[in-house]
């Protein structure tokens, strides 16, 4: 960020000031363990799940009803649920959970990281 504002920050300093207010939440991505980053930079995972519903939805013109729809959609998420990727490294989600202390995507304090 420094460096950063070094090179740009005479040219745009509303933009500089934009990534200095939000600094915590851009830098947040290296407080998860290295081997989540390749889940974490994936496209936005909510809409990406209900693509799949949305399509179908208006090929089907909706639903004749409410309870019909409904089931509709779950099936197609159970569906593509089966293709999602599994997380790398699933040992690490509980220390995650637990809040323990990571910079760069690896662990800072060994205590937490020992107990996972």
């Amino acid at each position: 960020m420094d460096v950063f504002e070094r090179e740009y920050g005479a040219k745009s300093p509303k933009a500089l000031a934009s990534l200095r207010r939000h600094q915590i939440e851009l830098l947040a991505f290296h407080d998860f363990p290295a081997e989540h980053w390749a889940h974490l930079r994936t496209g936005n995972v909510i809409e990406s799940a209900f693509a799949t519903v949305r399509l179908r939805q208006r090929v089907t013109k909706g639903a004749a009803s409410r309870s019909k729809g409904l089931l509709m959609a779950f099936q197609l998420l159970a569906m593509a649920e089966r293709r999602w990727p599994r997380v790398n490294a699933p040992h690490l989600v509980p220390l995650v959970r637990a809040g323990a202390a990571l910079r760069d995507g690896a662990c800072v304090e060994r205590e937490g990281c020992e107990a996972a």
